[in-house]
C-alpha cells in the first residue's frame, strides 16, 4: 500500500514544529515527509535584530536542519519552491517538482513596503541571516571611514529606523548598546550620530500596553534615539528619505543607512499559486487548511486568522506559527489515520515581550506587566523555549541565551 506524501515548504518556526511534531507522531514506515528549505539551516526571525546591530554573531542566530529532523522518517530537499499546482498537487522548485497528497505551506515573510517609491531598491530590511549580516557590515563601514573620507560625514553617522514596531524598536534597542562601542573602537563622538526613527502610526508600538510604551520611548530616547511619530516616508532615494507629517510638512533627511522595518506580508508564492490572499497571507479555516484546498494547509507568516474579540488579525509571530505547527502536524496524523474529526486552531498568547537592548525589555506575561531586567529575563527565557521546543535540551545548550544579566 502506498505511503501518503507530506511536503512542508519552509523550516521556519510554523514549518519545523510540523516537522517535528510529526516525526514523532509517526512510524517509519507510515508516511513520506519531506521537508523544503531554501537554506541548510533554521533562523531565529526574532533574533536578527541582534545580529543586524552586531550585538550577537549571525552564526549564533542560526542552526543546522540536520540537527533537529530525523532523517529515518524525513527527507530534507535544499531548493527554493516557486509556484504550487493545486490542481495536478505538484510543488515546483527552482530545480525540480515534488508531488504530494498533503501539503503544508510554511513559507515566511517578504518584507512590505506599500508601494513607497524607492524603499525596495535603496532601503535595508531586517528580513533574513544575509540581510542581517549585510546591516551589521554597512553600519560599522560608515563609522570605520567618517575620519578617512570627508564626503557626507553627516549622512555616514545618520540613522533611519523606518516602523516602530516590534522589529524597529527591538533593533533600536540593539543599536543604542552597540553605537557607543562602534564611537569609542572608530574614535567617533558619539553626539555626531543621530539615530532616527520615522513612523506613520501616531504612536509607538501600536496596540502595546501605553504605559510600557511610554518606559520604551522614554529609554531609548535617553540614549540617543530621536522619534518622528506621525511621520510618513513619502519616498526615497540614494541619498536619503522624504518624509511627510501632515499635508504641508515635508522634510528630506539625508541619510546612508535607512532600515526599513515598517511591515511584512506573506510569501508571493501565494499569490502566484492561485490562492484566495491578502498581502499574500491566506485566511484559513479553523483546521489550519486553505479554504477550499482540504489536501493544503498554511501555518505562520502566510496564514492569516481572525482575533474575533477585536475583529482584527492576529499578528504573525513565531508564538502562534509554532503553535501552528503542532496543531498542523496533529491534524496531518489524523489525516493519514482516516480519523475524521480535525483539531481547530485557537491561539494561546501567554503573553509579549519586546527588547530593548541585552538587558532591558518592557512585557505582559501571564497578565502582569513587566520592565528592566524582569523583562529581558522573561525575553530570554523566551527564546530558549523556543529552541526547546524543536530541537531539547541539546539545542538549547548548543544556541541558547544564558547571559541573563
Amino acid at each position: 500500500m502506498r505511503k501518503p506524501k507530506i511536503v512542508v515548504l519552509g523550516a521556519g518556526y510554523g514549518g519545523l514544529m510540523t516537522v517535528t511534531r510529526l516525526q514523532k507522531a509517526v512510524g517509519v514506515n507510515e508516511v513520506d515527509i519531506t521537508l523544503v528549505n531554501k537554506n541548510d539551516y533554521h533562523y531565529e526571525t526574532t533574533w536578527l535584530h541582534e545580529a543586524s546591530a552586531g550585538t550577537l554573531h549571525h552564526d549564533r542566530v542560526r542552526y543546522n536542519i540536520s540537527d533537529v529532523i530525523d532523517k529515518s522518517k524525513v527527507d530534507f530537499v535544499q531548493d527554493t519552491a516557486v509556484e504550487v499546482n493545486t490542481v495536478d498537487k505538484k510543488v515546483i522548485l527552482e530545480n525540480g517538482e515534488l508531488t504530494y497528497d498533503y501539503l503544508v505551506v510554511a513559507l515566511g515573510a517578504e518584507s512590505e513596503t506599500f508601494g513607497i517609491k524607492g524603499i525596495k531598491e535603496h532601503a535595508f530590511s531586517i528580513i533574513n541571516v544575509n540581510a542581517a549580516r549585510q546591516i551589521r557590515e554597512h553600519i560599522e563601514y560608515q563609522f570605520a571611514t567618517y575620519n578617512t573620507e570627508e564626503e557626507k560625514k553627516d549622512e555616514r553617522l545618520t540613522i533611519v529606523v523606518g516602523g516602530a514596531g516590534f522589529t524597529g524598536i527591538e533593533f533600536l534597542g540593539e543599536l543604542v548598546n552597540r553605537i557607543p562601542e562602534l564611537c569609542n573602537e572608530y574614535d567617533v563622538d558619539f553626539h555626531k550620530v543621530k539615530l532616527l526613527c520615522v513612523e506613520a502610526a501616531p504612536m509607538v508600538l501600536p496596540g502595546f500596553d501605553p504605559e510600557l510604551v511610554n518606559y520604551a520611548v522614554s529609554k531609548l530616547e535617553k540614549k540617543g534615539v530621536t522619534f518622528m511619530i506621525g511621520t510618513a516616508i513619502k519616498e526615497m532615494n540614494e541619498t536619503g528619505i522624504v518624509v511627510a507629517k501632515g499635508e504641508d510638512q515635508v522634510e528630506e533627511i539625508k541619510a546612508n543607512t535607512v532600515v526599513w522595518a515598517a511591515g511584512v506580508r506573506g510569501n508571493s508564492i501565494i499569490e502566484k499559486s492561485g490562492f484566495e490572499a491578502m498581502r499574500g497571507r491566506v485566511k484559513v479555516n479553523p483546521d489550519l487548511r486553505a479554504p477550499g484546498h482540504d489536501d493544503v494547509f498554511i501555518v505562520g507568516d502566510c496564514s492569516l486568522m481572525i482575533n474575533e474579540e477585536i475583529n482584527r488579525p492576529y499578528p504573525p509571530t513565531a508564538q502562534i506559527a509554532m503553535q501552528q505547527g503542532e496543531v498542523c502536524a496533529r491534524n496531518l496524523v489524523a489525516l493519514v489515520r482516516n480519523k475524521a474529526e480535525l483539531e481547530t486552531f485557537t491561539p494561546d498568547i501567554k503573553g509579549s515581550v519586546c527588547s530593548l537592548g541585552h538587558d532591558d525589555a518592557i512585557g505582559v506575561a501571564f497578565g502582569k506587566k513587566m520592565v528592566g531586567g524582569k523583562a529581558s529575563f522573561m525575553k530570554k527565557m523566551i527564546d530558549n523555549r523556543a529552541l526547546f521546543l524543536v530541537g531539547g535540551a541539546p539545542l538549547v545548550l548548543k544556541k541558547g541565551k544564558f547571559n541573563i544579566l
